[in-house]
């Protein structure tokens, strides 16, 4: 991946946007989910898929922090590094369909793809992932949609992210 001041910058910006959105919370029966992710599937989509998955992994990690890792540190290293993963594959799909594709690809890796892994896991199981699912497709939903919005609203304001960034991520 390649660096210029300018994508830093973005990555910088949408990692705080990260924090910000960690801040705003959806209930659920275990904790709350946040709105932290809409920067990362913005960054894959404007800055590629490799961008994406570090602000996704510092915004899952900052959340999990506002949280106090309530489900402790190695298990939300798990979950950062399926966000990683999931903003990798967000932006896969991106370059071989187009948003739509991609949003729903997105929605499935977030939603049921990242927690599936923990499925395996001590004191989590099928219980916490059919209690989960739900609550995560709806704030996968939001973020997906956000960023697309977002991305949409970029392209069609004129600012050039198509040149510095490698056409919009592709």
């Amino acid at each position: 991946m390649k660096l210029s001041t300018k994508k830093m910058v973005w990555m910088g910006l949408l990692i705080a946007l990260s924090f910000v959105g960690a801040n705003i919370k959806i209930p659920s029966p275990f904790q709350s989910i946040a709105l932290d992710a809409m920067p990362a599937f913005l960054g894959a989509l404007m800055l590629g898929g490799t961008a994406g998955a570090i602000i996704g992994f510092l915004g899952h990690m900052l959340t999990a922090a506002t949280a106090g890792f309530y489900m402790t540190i190695p298990v939300h290293i798990i979950v950062a590094v399926m966000m990683a993963i999931t903003m990798v594959g967000f932006n896969f799909a991106y370059k071989k369909t187009n948003l739509i594709g991609a949003g729903i690809v997105g929605i499935l890796l977030n939603a049921v793809g990242a927690p599936f892994i923990l499925i395996f896991m001590p004191k989590f199981g099928w219980p916490f992932f059919m209690g989960v699912v739900p609550f995560l497709l709806v704030a996968s939903a939001v973020n997906v949609i956000l960023g697309i919005a977002v991305f949409t609203a970029l392209e069609k304001s004129g600012i050039q992210i198509n040149k510095e960034f490698g056409q919009n991520g592709k």
